[in-house]
C-alpha cells in the first residue's frame, strides 16, 4: 500500500522597482519585482514549503536561511531541485502540485505554460501534474495596490 501525504505552502513578497519579476522560474517583464534574499520567486518558495511540509521536513527557511550569504540572490529553482532531491532520498515521489498566484499586474496567464515547463524540468514530473492559477486581489489591500505578490501551493507526495 502507498503512503500518501499532502502539504501546503504560502509565500509573499513586497514588490519594488529595480528587481526582476521571477515567478515559477520564469522572468516576466514588469516594472517591479519581488524583494527578498534570494530571487524571491514566491511560487517556487510556496511549492518548496508544500513539499517539505508534506514530508514533515521543516520549511524553506530552515533549509535555506535568509541569514546565509550562500543563498543571497540564488535562483530559487536550485532550491526546488534540492528540496526534490531531499524528498527522493527519503523515498518520496511527487504526485501533483496545485498553486495559485495572487497579484494585480502583470497578467500571468500567457506565462503559465513556460512556468509549467520550467517547474516540470526542476521537479522531474509531467507538466500536466502542475496546476498554476492566477487571480487578482480585486484592488484590495497591499496586493491589490500592487505592493506585493502572494502564492499558495498544495502538493501530494507518495511512497510506493
Amino acid at each position: 500500500m502507498k503512503s500518501i501525504r499532502v502539504g501546503q505552502g504560502v509565500d509573499i513578497h513586497q514588490l519594488v522597482k529595480g528587481r526582476k519579476m521571477i515567478l515559477g522560474g520564469v522572468h516576466i517583464p514588469h516594472e517591479k519585482g519581488p524583494l527578498g534574499h534570494s530571487d524571491a520567486d514566491v511560487l517556487i518558495h510556496a511549492i518548496c514549503d508544500a513539499l517539505l511540509g508534506a514530508a514533515a521536513l521543516g520549511d524553506i527557511g530552515y533549509h535555506f536561511p535568509d541569514t546565509s550569504s550562500e543563498f543571497k540572490d540564488i535562483d530559487s529553482g536550485l532550491l526546488l531541485k534540492q528540496v526534490c532531491e531531499l524528498l527522493s532520498s527519503k523515498g518520496w515521489k511527487i504526485g501533483n502540485i496545485d498553486s495559485t498566484l495572487i497579484l494585480e499586474r502583470p497578467k500571468i496567464k500567457p506565462h503559465i505554460p513556460a512556468m509549467q515547463e520550467r517547474l516540470s524540468a526542476l521537479m522531474g514530473i509531467e507538466t500536466d501534474a502542475i496546476s498554476i492559477k492566477a487571480t487578482t486581489n480585486e484592488k484590495m489591500g497591499y496586493v491589490g495596490r500592487g505592493e506585493g505578490v502572494l502564492a499558495f501551493a498544495s502538493c501530494l507526495i507518495f511512497k510506493d
